[in-house]
């Protein structure tokens, strides 16, 4: 029998997930910061700002920034000066990234169509790797990052910018119940796609919690492993460094 793995609340099998995500992504791309906007009231911006202030970017190292289509995390770590790859999996978001980058005059990034899970960089690349919503839209995790860890040098950084499980009381349950219940219906009036931010939503519930998750970053061979949970773990900055 076939492996099969989540897609949202759905399972379906492995071989078919990457081509579905895709196809969530190629229909969202154009609007799909306009969306983030949408539903987390602006507070997404504020949650990059601090991610890349965690990474602490330098000028002249080499940041692979995987899943980043848009640009959203590599214009950021670009002030810094370093070197920044952008990879996604998604060739339409990258274009939407390359528009925004031309609008905005920011030069010296390189874009590369990648699978995450597959990359296709040399062992010890990159000084730093960074991913942020984007990991639990890969088929196996576990795949993903190990090849963090691979195209990272010795002394390398891992971080990780993921929405997680609130414990919060109260406030885990208004969440849950907006996310579900509306999240979809605004996608269905800005993007004319309601199934597909019915997924992301789902899949936000699939991913693993906090814990669990470090645990994984870990078993990739990841050494002083760090959470730091934002609104109570609504979202969570994930780090780790190669020994």
């Amino acid at each position: 029998m076939s492996e099969t793995v989540s897609f949202g609340y759905r399972e379906v099998d492995a071989s078919e997930k990457a081509g579905m995500v895709r196809e969530v992504f190629s229909g969202v791309a154009r609007r799909y910061d306009l969306m983030n906007d949408a539903m987390s009231l602006g507070a997404h911006r504020l949650w990059k700002d601090q991610f890349v202030s965690r990474v602490k970017p330098r000028k002249g190292e080499a940041i692979l920034d995987m899943a980043g289509g848009t640009g959203d995390i590599a214009f950021r770590l670009a002030k810094s000066g370093a070197a920044v790859t952008v990879a996604d999996i998604n060739p339409e978001m990258l274009a939407v990234g390359r528009e925004r980058a031309e609008k905005r005059d920011i030069a010296g990034l390189t874009w590369s169509e990648q699978n995450a899970e597959a990359l296709t960089f040399a062992d010890r690349s990159f000084d730093a790797y960074t991913i942020a919503f984007g990991i639990r839209n890969v088929t196996f995790i576990d795949k993903a990052l190990s090849e963090a860890h691979r195209v990272l040098k010795y002394g390398g950084r891992f971080f990780c910018l993921e929405f997680s499980t609130c414990v919060w009381p109260g406030f885990s349950e208004v969440y849950d119940a907006y996310s579900h219940r509306l999240v979809p219906k605004i996608g269905k009036m800005l993007a004319k796609d309601e199934d597909s931010y019915r997924y992301l939503i789902e899949s936000i519930r699939r991913f693993p919690p906090m814990p669990e998750f470090e645990k994984m970053i870990r078993a990739a061979g990841f050494t002083q492993t760090r959470v730091e949970p934002i609104l109570g773990g609504l979202v969570a900055i994930h780090s780790g460094w190669k020994a």
